[in-house]
């Protein structure tokens, strides 16, 4: 991999992942909590990288969650959009091997919170801070398989809202993903094998 080459393939790249997520019990009403683990998690992203190690990113979020035992029952969609900058620090660090890379990312953006079934009054908006680290494993000079771990910041609290039906399936608060995905080369190194 020569490295004007790999400055070419990196400087675009979209971004698209599959997971789980947690939402944290903050969020919900007392009495009403989500099961631990809950899919599906979505992330579609475009992301810029100005210089090697660092650049901006623009990405979609969507979780689905429901009720555990023993809470009323719901179901809730919540989809976020975030700006976010990118800082790649894998040239500092000396023992990771040439095909991975170490990519940090965090930024502020804006949650969407919508109940399914006959809770759909329930509607939230706010705004949130996200921070996480991915691990990239380089395919090719195009194509990398990447995990990605974050934490979704929500910058409100329960007592922003008014709910309706006591706020059951109403959601105010953060969510932590884990994700598997692709990363693709939008820019440079047409003919790469």
């Amino acid at each position: 991999m020569g490295n004007a080459q790999f400055k070419q393939t990196t400087k675009w790249k979209a971004l698209i992942a599959l997971g789980i997520n947690y939402p944290t019990t903050d969020g919900f009403v007392e009495g009403t909590y989500a099961q631990s683990v809950n899919f599906p998690t979505v992330n579609l992203g475009i992301q810029h990288m100005f210089k090697r190690t660092y650049g901006v990113k623009l990405d979609y979020g969507f979780n689905r969650f429901k009720n555990d035992d023993g809470s009323p029952e719901f179901k809730i969609n919540y989809s976020r959009i975030n700006a976010q900058f990118v800082f790649d620090p894998t040239d500092y660090l000396g023992f990771i091997p040439v095909r991975m890379r170490t990519i940090l990312h965090a930024g502020p953006g804006f949650s969407f919170t919508s109940p399914l079934g006959n809770l759909g009054e329930n509607k939230q908006s706010y705004l949130n801070v996200l921070g996480g680290m991915e691990i990239h494993y380089a395919i090719n000079e195009k194509v990398s398989v990447y995990t990605d771990v974050a934490y979704i910041y929500g910058l409100t609290s329960l007592e922003d809202y008014n709910p309706v039906l006591s706020g059951l399936g109403a959601f105010n608060g953060s969510v932590f993903n884990i994700t598997f995905g692709l990363a693709v080369s939008l820019s440079g190194c047409q003919f790469c094998d």
